[in-house]
């Protein structure tokens, strides 16, 4: 492949674009007309426009994406994560097309796609499970059975997608026909199918994912875990390599039970099995994402690994790089996602313009984004605004880059998850490793966000300060190392201008 067309956007289409230009390798991009000014758009070596804003008639508009890389000679595609990433109709529509789709093939998709689906092919493997349904539930009497039968509390899922959508927590048989109706509902809107299934609900749960790779040759190996637990609304906000309560050898069980399941499907290229651990670390597989993952930076980074250049490398019909017994974990990786939402009522979408935007730099910091300062956060997509990955020689030091990299992190214009992932790099529960997938309901309250008085005045001072020296006109600021220099910018802390 010498030209490759990145079906996606933001942070992630600049990312893989970086990738593909180490390994001489040209970039189409296309994009909405809400990001004709993105820095993805114009570091690509073409980019076109393929609709308006709104995702369904740009993103996800799998005909005009093939019509566009026909016309330019793109020989591969790469989907980034979520829009059609997972889609296997659109991976069947590239590969009839004459192209390389960078990623599974759209029968694993498939497969591991629908989360029934992939639970009945990870029981054929001997992959522990969580108690539950065989299948979807269909009828009221048979979900009292099977939730009789696992014991209350009870998890209702949605068999498609994901992200806490569909999902319902029931304590009692009483409210167990309500809450079926209610997640189905929710479950047919977000993603066209209201099929849900019961599950045991695992109390005091620790996310766990394992990062795979497989290949077309019959290969698969795993990279390692990373610990997503710290979340709001079932969606991650911290994540980090390796996780800070495996021993080597659950580890080694995970990292085998993944693989297991990778080769069930004939899995190739990047792809992530996910795991819940309880507080007995016995695990459970949990559904497989068959995608890059938006936290795939840590594992790079403890790893040496760059996923997508391996990913490309097997969409071109190689093997895979290196043998599991080359890799080792070496130091500690953190990543935080920074959105433009407000933690201190409710995680809220924040939508305005990023008058400053300044991100951190130095030893052990990294930083993805898709966004410059002036840049309007557009209402129609995800609000993530950038990834902030730390890594150290250990744990320990990765968390104390990462304050300081968030304590550096300059913006303003709109309200971040910043001081929230500074509060949890700050938190016993955090830093002792001791935390489970409800460390927000047990340990934050947006009360505890409020600023002390003296900040309070040091941030009013900020905002005085990018009044004056950030034009009228939202061009670019006039350099502020003096102010920077004694600590009046506002950073994190995002006081409105």
């Amino acid at each position: 492949m010498k030209k490759i067309l990145v079906a996606n956007r933001g942070e992630i289409a600049l990312r893989v674009m970086r990738t593909c230009r180490d390994m001489g390798i040209k970039t189409v991009a296309v994009f909405s007309e809400a990001d004709r000014k993105a820095p993805f758009v114009n570091y690509a070596d073409e980019a076109v426009c393929i609709g308006p804003p709104e995702s369904a008639k740009s993103y996800l508009n799998a005909d005009k994406i093939i019509e566009v890389a026909k016309e330019l000679g793109v020989e591969g595609i790469h989907p980034g994560y979520g829009f059609l990433s997972e889609n296997a109709a659109f991976s069947d529509k590239v590969k009839n097309a004459g192209i390389i789709f960078i990623g599974p093939s759209a029968k694993a998709m498939r497969m591991m796609g629908d989360k029934l689906s992939a639970k009945h092919a990870a029981k054929q493997h001997n992959i522990p499970m969580v108690p539950g349904s065989d299948g979807a539930i269909t009828d009221i009497k048979e979900a009292i059975e099977v939730a009789k039968k696992v014991g209350f509390p009870i998890l209702i899922k949605a068999s498609a997608g994901g992200g806490g959508k569909g999902m319902r927590v029931v304590e009692s048989v009483e409210l167990l026909e309500e809450q079926i109706k209610l997640a189905s509902s929710e479950a047919k809107s977000a993603f066209g199918d209201g099929a849900v299934f019961i599950e045991r609900y695992v109390k005091s749960p620790r996310h766990i994912e394992i990062q795979v790779m497989g290949d077309n040759h019959g290969n698969a190996v795993y990279l390692f875990e990373r610990e997503c637990s710290v979340q709001r609304r079932h969606q991650k906000v911290v994540e980090e390599a390796p996780s800070s309560v495996l021993t080597p050898e659950i580890r080694k069980a995970m990292g085998e039970c993944a693989v297991r399941i990778a080769k069930a499907c004939n899995y190739s290229g990047a792809g992530t099995v996910e795991f819940l651990l309880d507080d007995k670390l016995n695990f459970y597989f949990l559904e497989m994402n068959t995608r890059l993952q938006v936290e795939h930076p840590v594992t790079e980074m403890i790893t040496g690994i760059d996923l997508v250049k391996e990913q490309i490398n097997v969409a071109r019909g190689n093997k895979i790089s290196f043998k599991q017994e080359d890799l080792k974990i070496i130091g500690h990786s953190i990543e935080v996602r920074v959105y433009a939402e407000d933690p201190a009522n409710n995680f809220l979408p924040d939508i305005g313009k990023l008058r400053i935007y300044n991100p951190p730099k130095g030893p052990g910091v990294r930083v993805d984004d898709g966004f410059e300062e002036g840049m309007e956060i557009p209402i129609y997509y995800d609000s993530m605004i950038s990834k902030l990955i730390t890594y150290g020689k250990d744990r320990e030091e990765a968390i104390q880059r990462m304050i300081r990299a968030i304590d550096e992190y300059q913006i303003s214009g709109v309200e971040t998850t910043l001081p929230f992932c500074k509060f949890v790099m700050q938190h016993k529960a955090f830093t002792s490793g001791k935390f489970d997938t409800h460390f927000v309901s047990h340990y934050f309250k947006p009360e505890m966000l409020n600023l002390a008085p003296e900040n309070e005045e040091q941030s009013m001072l900020a905002a005085l300060v990018a009044d004056i020296f950030v034009s009228k006109s939202d061009k670019k600021r006039i350099p502020l190392n003096s102010v920077a220099e004694s600590k009046s910018i506002s950073n994190w802390k995002n006081r409105r201008n």
